[in-house]
């Protein structure tokens, strides 16, 4: 894999302090498109119930297919880099996790701080689960309720929030992306202003887990064939050897050609060292007949 300009920088502060904010990862241009793209949802999708998603915060997903923008965040290289550095030693191929947009009202209450790979019950420390990437659509401010991150914590031990130290706020405009592991302790800020903040997140995680966002319903096949195979892929369209994810044998990508087969062979998708153990017992076997 070819490693993007100024790779280690960011790799090295994330792998230290658990984040890291990336200047100017996309013009302030396609975050604009972005949200206008996204404003009839952010003008219908009801406020949020729960205390962890908020009362004064709206979240809806699928963006992929609500605006081809979307796509530019997705498949930002210095990003997915990172991601695949970051998540590689522990998965096949990484996956979408998430592709969210958040709105912070007004009046709204600091979110609970937490770890976002508590989402699957695996054992922790091994490896990291996801990295998250979160892009501002508004100026992110202490004001206006921009994402408190806790540096170091994805090394730490924390049972309660009062053993927390205090927080950098991710301030920051359109354009830059907050990146953070999903071992990093975070959480939104309150909004004390009169404004709106939006955002957009954009999660990868281990292609073997199961994602927050169910990408086949988000993004069925006749969505997904507009997509560059690269999105199509980090949108769920692989398989993750060995023969993880597949659709009758196969790779569920043959859904996505014009027309695809009602009968399709079952092909292995193994590593290359369970291939050749078992290619090594089956032709054993196959000497014996």
């Amino acid at each position: 894999m070819t490693s993007t300009p100024g790779r280690s920088i960011w790799l090295n502060q994330l792998l230290r302090e658990g984040y890291c904010i990336l200047p100017s990862a996309l013009p302030a241009a396609t975050l604009r498109t972005l949200d206008q793209d996204l404003a009839p949802a952010f003008a219908a999708v009801p406020l949020g119930h729960g205390d962890f998603y908020g009362y004064r915060t709206q979240r809806f997903g699928s963006l992929l297919r609500r605006s081809p923008a979307a796509a530019e965040l997705a498949l930002q290289p210095l990003v997915l880099d990172l991601a695949r550095t970051i998540l590689g030693p522990a998965c096949d191929r990484i996956q979408l996790n998430v592709a969210q947009a958040i709105a912070i009202h007004p009046g709204e209450i600091e979110q609970f701080p937490h770890r976002d790979h508590d989402l699957w019950a695996g054992v922790k420390g091994e490896h990291e689960y996801l990295l998250n990437v979160i892009w501002p659509l508004t100026d992110f401010t202490a004001e206006n309720g921009a994402t408190r991150i806790y540096p170091g914590t994805h090394r730490q031990h924390i049972a309660d929030p009062d053993q927390l130290g205090a927080p950098i706020i991710a301030e920051c405009s359109p354009g830059d992306a907050i990146c953070f592991l999903g071992s990093t302790i975070h959480g939104a800020g309150p909004n004390h202003t009169q404004a709106v903040r939006r955002a957009v997140i954009i999660g990868y995680s281990l292609g073997w887990l199961k994602p927050y966002e169910n990408l086949w319903l988000a993004y069925p096949p006749h969505v997904a064939r507009t997509f560059s195979p690269e999105l199509a892929e980090l949108a769920g369209y692989s398989q993750h050897r060995p023969n993880l994810g597949n659709y009758e044998g196969q790779c569920p990508s043959v859904l996505l050609s014009d027309r695809p087969s009602e009968h399709l062979r079952a092909r292995d998708a193994l590593r290359p060292d369970q291939a050749e153990t078992v290619r090594a017992f089956a032709d054993a076997r196959r000497e014996k007949r």
